[in-house]
């Protein structure tokens, strides 16, 4: 056994054994070590200032090239669009979205996060300061967080004071914006629509970037947009941070032919419509759809297009005026929301294609008149219809019971279907064909608007007419048209003859005013001669003068006015659905035409829309009565009581005492004869049987004898049943 000095001794052995560890060859190993960690320091010393001395600009700009120097991108302004006496239709207005920097905000320990959070929550009291505080803790290194988008500058302003707000007070203390850092405004333009809905279907709107959607702001989008700019920072020569500014190119602005009143006008008079037909007969709107578009007669300038139904350009994507909310829910279910937002966003008066029916009639006659195939003496029996093909039913006429013996202008003011039909079989379809084309119709006019439809498909060829749809379309059956294909050729049957390219701007300026371009009226060609065009206008004045018998457009004639145009009524598909296209084309005054007028309504609210021409002439005369004093075109009529007690409804005035040329009292003659053979002479038309029928006391409408059917003691048109087939 050991004793206790024993395992003393064992003990001290160990210790001793432990104190031998480090030894002096270890401790000369640990300075060898750091001698040489010592002169690689040095070396690497050395070379870092060799680099600094020889390379140092090279690596400076690299580094620094790395470095962000606030790039900015510069918004351009889109330009404007005006109306022709400078009213603005369509602006651009600068406004500023809220952006966070929750990185600079952060800095220095924080210091700058509750004094800035403060003031935005004293500024902007809508914005929620928890979801702002939120975003900051979980995106502590985010630079852009926009909470609030495009507010106008009043909106901001508070808070930019209080921001620039820096330095001290009068005791030294630093003001509250040294410690609002953080929070910026970035700059961009905001589209509106000072005047809501008016010309919607004309102007357009933009998407939220920027982009025009249908009308002019997207048919002259390039025109309008502008070129981004930059502001940024560059290293120069010296190395030295410098910054530059490349300036946004602001868009152009349009001036529009548009002029504001006479628009507004006619939008009154189609809402006026509307409201008085809308669950008239069927619950629903006033018709499918109502259009105007007015027209300087020798300029191709659109003055107004408008259709209803309308909406409002600063909030394009709402229904609510039209649908209820659960409506609008079933749609977006079904997927047909966007159907419905295309339908009303389209433009009626381009893009849609209908028959014109009887307001084509004076294009069919002018063929025969320009090609020597009928001359302004002929005549022709009507007797309520016309065998075209043997052995085939025949193609009624309007009045079933007949016009009887019509003169060519007669033919035109009492609308005879069988005495165009029978003109046209005298013009042959070659010829009729190759007019159409003349007239543009298969083709686009080229108006400067965005949506127009093509039509190519939608007329006969000579070469697949037959002698049916020869006699059809010579009444405007059988083919489509669009509204501004008809006004623009309408314009050039009683202009003279010369076909003028439609269009709606006139001018493009720069945003300081400078022109940078003129868009002259253009005329295309000479459709018809000047004799030709005088002898349509005279047709065309006999349908709407008052002392006429048997004309169709009486109702159109605006107090105080001549003027001149032609009804039409178009069947639609399936024949014989009781459903039409109504409408009235005219112009005024009717010695001078100055402008021209079309009104469509497809398919009225009413219980026998073959009467609808009324409505479509009530329009026309409404927009005509407050259209053409405002434009100072002065009255030559004289006024009857009514006129006057309706202009004094309207707070309109008499105009005829400012004109040198007022009427001399012929207004008054020519009034229609007992009978006779004098077909086409003077203002006389020849007897149609229907005059003769005796009235009926209930109702007070002629009734013929034979079929018992009552007719218009003004027109003879049927009106106790839908509007008869093309053949029965």
């Amino acid at each position: 056994m050991k004793d206790r000095n024993g395992q003393a001794g064992d003990k001290n052995k160990q210790e001793g054994k432990k104190e031998q560890k480090f030894t002096i060859r270890m401790q000369k190993k640990m300075v060898v070590l750091f001698c040489l960690i010592l002169i690689a320091f040095i070396g690497l010393g050395a070379r870092l200032m060799w680099i600094g001395r020889e390379n140092g600009d090279k690596y400076e700009k690299q580094v620094l090239s790395q470095q962000k120097y606030d790039s900015i991108t510069l918004p351009f302004r889109r330009g404007d669009i005006l109306d022709c006496n400078g009213t603005s239709l369509a602006v651009s207005e600068k406004v500023y979205n809220l952006v966070i920097d929750a990185k600079v905000m952060l800095a220095r320990d924080g210091i700058y996060l509750e004094p800035t959070l403060q003031a935005l929550g004293i500024c902007f009291p809508d914005l929620n300061m928890q979801e702002i505080r939120k975003f900051i803790e979980e995106h502590p290194s985010n630079s852009y967080y926009v909470p609030i988008k495009r507010m106008s500058f009043a909106e901001i302003k508070d808070f930019v004071d209080m921001q620039n707000d820096t330095g001290k007070d009068e005791e030294g203390n630093p003001k509250p914006g040294n410690s609002i850092k953080g929070v910026w405004f970035e700059e961009e333009y905001k589209r509106t629509y000072p005047n809501g809905s008016l010309a919607c279907d004309v102007i357009g709107f933009t998407t939220s970037d920027g982009m025009g959607m249908y009308g002019l702001e997207e048919y002259y989008n390039d025109v309008l947009n502008g070129t981004t700019g930059r502001e940024y920072g560059y290293l120069n020569g010296d190395s030295n941070l410098e910054r530059t500014t490349k300036p946004a190119v602001d868009g152009y602005t349009l001036v529009s032919t548009i002029d504001a009143n006479i628009q507004g006008i006619v939008e009154k008079y189609l809402l006026q419509f509307n409201e008085e037909y809308t669950d008239k007969y069927k619950t629903g709107p006033g018709a499918n759809n109502v259009g105007c578009i007015v027209m300087e007669v020798n300029t191709g300038n659109i003055l107004a297009m408008a259709s209803y139904p309308t909406f409002d350009l600063n909030t394009p994507y709402d229904l609510s005026a039209y649908y209820t909310e659960e409506e609008i829910n079933a749609m977006k279910e079904e997927d047909t929301y966007f159907d419905a937002l295309n339908a009303l966003w389209r433009n009626f008066c381009i893009s849609d294609t209908y028959e014109p029916g009887s307001t084509y009639k004076p294009f069919t006659v002018a063929m025969g008149l320009e090609t020597g195939k009928i001359q302004d003496g002929n005549s022709y029996e009507c007797n309520g219809g016309l065998v075209v093909v043997e052995g085939e039913k025949p193609i009624r006429c309007h009045n079933r019971v007949g016009d009887g013996n019509v003169s060519v202008k007669h033919a035109i003011a009492s609308s005879c279907n069988v005495a165009l039909m029978k003109i046209s079989f005298a013009i042959g379809k070659d010829i009729f064909t190759e007019y159409q084309r003349n007239f543009n119709f298969g083709l686009k006019t080229n108006i400067d608007l965005a949506g127009e439809a093509r039509t190519a498909g939608l007329v006969f060829e000579a070469d697949n007419m037959g002698i049916t749809e020869l006699a059809t379309c010579s009444f405007g059956q059988g083919f489509n048209v669009t509204m501004i294909q008809m006004i623009a050729g309408y314009c050039a049957l009683v202009n003279g003859g010369y076909y003028y390219e439609p269009h709606m701007v006139k001018q493009i300026r720069t945003t300081n005013g400078a022109v940078v371009e003129n868009i002259e009226p253009r005329v295309l060609k000479q459709v018809i001669s000047t004799s030709t065009s005088d002898l349509i206008r005279e047709y065309c004045e006999a349908v709407c003068d008052p002392h006429y018998t048997g004309n169709t457009g009486k109702t159109a004639r605006p107090a105080g006015y001549k003027i001149g145009g032609k009804t039409g009524t178009a069947q639609t598909f399936p024949r014989g659905n009781g459903e039409y296209v109504v409408s009235f084309i005219g112009y005024a005054p009717a010695d001078n035409p100055q402008i021209a007028i079309y009104v469509v309504v497809d398919r009225p609210n009413m219980e026998n829309q073959s009467l609808g021409t009324r409505a479509a002439t009530g329009i026309a005369r409404n927009v005509l009565t407050e259209v053409l004093p405002y434009m100072g075109i002065f009255m030559t009529e004289e006024l009857s009581e009514s006129e006057a007690r309706e202009l004094e409804e309207k707070r309109l005035e008499d105009t005829r005492k400012y004109t040198q040329s007022v009427s001399d009292g012929n207004a008054g003659d020519a009034q229609a004869p007992e009978g006779g053979d004098n077909a086409g002479e003077g203002n006389a038309p020849a007897r149609a049987p229907w005059m003769d029928f005796e009235k009926d006391p209930a109702t007070g409408y002629l009734k013929d004898p034979v079929t018992g059917s009552l007719l218009d003691p003004e027109t003879g048109e049927v009106i106790d049943g839908s509007y008869p087939a093309l053949s029965e």
